[in-house]
């Protein structure tokens, strides 16, 4: 019965946005109504009509419930709604056939799923967070003889499992990141018992249940929606401002991870919303658990004058801990809803540097002579970090009129190579260098390419044709020669300012993403009437 067909739409909204539509319940019409579309608005775009009938809410039954608990149910869903809906006509016609929607196969020509109107894949297991009340959790689990697993029942309605995402007839994955499919119904009721205060679920509702079934896929954390979690990591997008992100990135004593500490007022880290002690889980989408502090500061180097944090407090990173689960999942599934510009993707962006044409990434050798106002640039560091680079080139002056730009990378300074050198020792060998002063440097993304080559950035390069009839390897293996004929020189330090101005201490400069777009209008106070 092709009318009975109902579809799966997956709704994704921004911080402070609304899904798009409102909801009514009408004189004289049956069932929860969509209606005023917005232009736009997820709704609209996933394929939602004027005078859609909402059936499910997150897989529950709602068509008979009243107006008021289905608006709850969609507001208590966070970022993330999933709804099963019928048109208005399919609608009308079942109830006139006497057809029993509540159950999935009165309809089971369900179309593929869209998630904010492009096609998406089936409803995922979720992960579910309760805190427990002087009233308990809220929630029963049953085992029966004749059917394979643990479920929840007798869920309390606007209760604490209720509020968390939990629905009747849930199947129990893992309890605390355990897997607890195959333990005994007391097993696990222990399990609950012993998690104290607060427990992390992972469920899998009857309809995703029973297509993983099918395809004899096997669930796990992994593939978990994390929309019912309380508690959110944060996105940061930062541009860089003259003295960097204004922050530093460190490593706590006996914490893993890399941490935010020492936020400067009014900075780009500060106003994207970064907080002393957030733990920076990715840089531009990418894990940083288990990178080296050195990584880290490299991921952030090469996301150039903007890059993008997702960091969590502490609370929130204990609450994924206790589920096994990581943050980066929030990152997946909210960045299919950010705007473009704010959601970077290193995957998307330009590449680094092109394949070839290494003419456009020949080092620079500039020679500055000193005016009264001195050589006309910062040198900037990253604690911890080696390497040095030039910042706030001024116009006009010396260093601008030597071809020096913002962000160049400091090779050597007055013929001493300086890549592995202190701030510090840099700093010297430039006050020592008199009214002239020689640096090879080269841009940032030439630096980056060099280095991802393994070829290395000496006054040779200058000479070289790099154009493509020259491969990498040949290019490569003639610079060693090269270089094996040369003495080798003492790897000193790079870095430094305006002559009469004292060297600031070279600090560690972090990131973090702008804050999302103003809030929507207040819902509309029409009890049977309401804006989602």
């Amino acid at each position: 019965m092709a009318w009975t067909t109902s579809r799966v739409i997956y709704l994704t909204k921004r911080e402070g946005r609304s899904f798009g539509f409102f909801l009514r319940a009408e004189h004289g019409e049956e069932g929860h109504l969509v209606r005023s579309l917005e232009m736009g608005g997820p709704a609209e775009l996933a394929g939602m009509k004027d005078g859609d009938r909402i059936i499910r809410v997150n897989g529950t039954f709602v068509d008979n419930l009243e107006h008021g608990q289905v608006a709850d149910m969609v507001k208590r869903s966070g970022m993330s709604v999933t709804f099963h809906i019928l048109r208005a006509d399919a609608y009308k016609q079942a109830k006139a056939n006497g057809v029993d929607l509540s159950q999935p196969n009165s309809h089971p020509g369900h179309t593929k799923p869209t998630l904010n109107g492009v096609s998406g894949p089936v409803p995922k297991p979720k992960l579910c967070y309760l805190e427990r009340t002087s009233g308990g959790f809220g929630f029963s689990v049953k085992s029966s003889k004749n059917e394979q697993g643990i479920f929840m029942v007798d869920v309390i309605p606007s209760g604490v499992a209720d509020k968390a995402g939990v629905r009747l007839r849930d199947r129990l994955l893992e309890i605390n990141g355990e897997n607890v499919e195959n333990a005994t119904h007391d097993q696990v009721v222990q399990k609950i018992k012993e998690s104290g205060n607060s427990i992390m679920f992972l469920l899998v509702d009857e309809d995703s249940d029973r297509y993983y079934k099918n395809k004899h896929t096997r669930l796990g954390v992994g593939m978990a929606t994390v929309r019912h979690l309380p508690l959110k990591p944060r996105i940061a997008n930062m541009t860089k401002g003259s003295d960097g992100y204004g922050y530093m990135l460190r490593q706590e004593p006996n914490l893993k991870g890399h941490y935010v500490r020492e936020i400067e007022e009014g900075s780009p880290a500060d106003k994207a919303g970064l907080k002393d002690m957030d733990r920076i889980v990715a840089v531009d989408g990418e894990d940083a658990d288990g990178c080296t502090h050195e990584q880290v500061v490299a991921k952030i180097r090469q996301s150039g004058n903007n890059c993008c944090l997702l960091v969590v407090d502490s609370k929130t990173d204990k609450m994924y801990k206790q589920g096994g689960a990581s943050p980066l999942l929030f990152w997946e599934e909210m960045k299919g809803s950010l705007p473009q510009s704010a959601t970077p993707e290193p995957d998307l962006r330009p590449p680094l540097y092109p394949t070839l044409n290494l003419e456009d990434y020949k080092p620079k050798l500039c020679r500055l002579e000193k005016t009264s106002a001195g050589f006309g640039f910062h040198l900037n560091g990253i604690q911890g970090v080696h390497g040095q680079y030039i910042k706030e080139v001024v116009r006009g002056g010396a260093a601008d009129q030597a071809g020096l730009e913002d962000d160049d990378m400091v090779i050597e300074v007055d013929g001493v190579n300086v890549e592995n050198s202190t701030h510090e020792e840099v700093v010297s060998l430039i006050r020592r260098s008199g009214d002239t002063l020689v640096l090879l440097v080269a841009g940032r993304r030439a630096y980056d390419y060099f280095k991802a080559k393994g070829i290395p950035i000496t006054t040779l390069l200058l000479s070289k044709d790099l154009s493509q009839e020259h491969s990498e390897p040949a290019l490569l293996e003639q610079l060693h020669e090269e270089e094996r004929r040369e003495e080798q020189r003492e790897e000193y330090v790079e870095e430094i300012t305006r002559p009469d101005t004292p060297p600031s201490p070279a600090r560690e400069r972090v990131i973090s993403t702008s804050s999302s777009s103003s809030s929507s209008s207040a819902a509309s106070v029409e009890s049977l009437d309401e804006r989602l």
